[in-house]
Formats: C-alpha cells, structure tokens, sequence
C-alpha cells in the first residue's frame, strides 16, 4: 500500500467515524432494539430464548409484553396474519409499540423513527405498511 492509498482509507475511514457521531443515540439505541427483537423472533425453544433474555435482560419487559403487541398489531393489520408480516416489518412494529407504551416519546417521533427504521431495514414497502399501521394505533 502507498502513502497516498495510506492516506486516502484514513480520510475515508474519518469521515466514516463522523457520519456515526451524527446519528442520534436514541436512533442507535432503537436499531439495536429492533434488531434484537428481530433475531428473539427467530428462536423456536424455550433454551435459545432464556439464553436470550440472559444476553439482553433489559429486554426483558418488552419480550414479556409481546403476546400483547402482537394482539394490537394483528388488530391494525388485519388483511394479513402475523406470520405473513415481513420479520423486520414485525420486529420495528414491535419495538415501536413498546416504546410507546412504556415512555413519554411523542407519537409522531415514533412514527417518523418507525418509517426511517423501515427505510434502512425493510423492504421497498415497508415504510407505507409500517406508517400505516402505526398510524391507525396511535389515533
């Protein structure tokens, strides 16, 4: 490698580090959550979701409370059942609902944050379905 290559993964590499020092923490904080929930999602026994919960104990209460959600997502997007809804789809859906339920975040950030999280996650639909149920929830 030259010092000019040298120099130009440094430059890239900084500004790379910049970038991430922008993002908001609460969206970091949303993403690592959601992605949490998405792999729980996977988890058929019940010793991969005790593992799972010991690994992320603060998830704990927002895994506890999904039978609930879920009930209030199927409500609100009825046309399909749970397991036809994409798992990413779900998982923001999820993470969502929760925060709602459990914090004083305003409703209209957590939709704009729900619709970005689909953005970046989801498929090309995601952003309309995910607006749109949450919308209907948070009439």
């Amino acid at each position: 490698m030259t010092d000019t290559d040298e120099l130009n993964q440094t430059t890239e590499d900084t500004e790379f580090e910049e970038i991430d020092q922008s993002v908001d923490p609460r969206h970091l904080r949303r993403i690592q959550v959601m992605q949490a929930v998405f792999a729980f999602s996977f988890y058929d026994t019940d010793a991969q979701k005790d593992a799972f919960l010991q690994a992320y104990s603060d998830l704990k209460d927002l895994i506890t409370e999904l039978p609930t959600i879920d009930q209030e997502i199927q409500g609100l997007a009825n046309e399909r059942p749970l397991s036809d809804i994409n798992k990413v789809d779900l998982a923001i859906l999820r993470s969502i609902v929760f925060e709602w339920k459990t914090k004083r975040t305003p409703k209209k950030v957590l939709i704009d944050e729900a619709v970005e999280l689909a953005k970046e996650f989801g498929t090309e639909s995601s952003p309309k379905f995910v607006n749109g149920v949450l919308a209907h929830l948070f009439k």
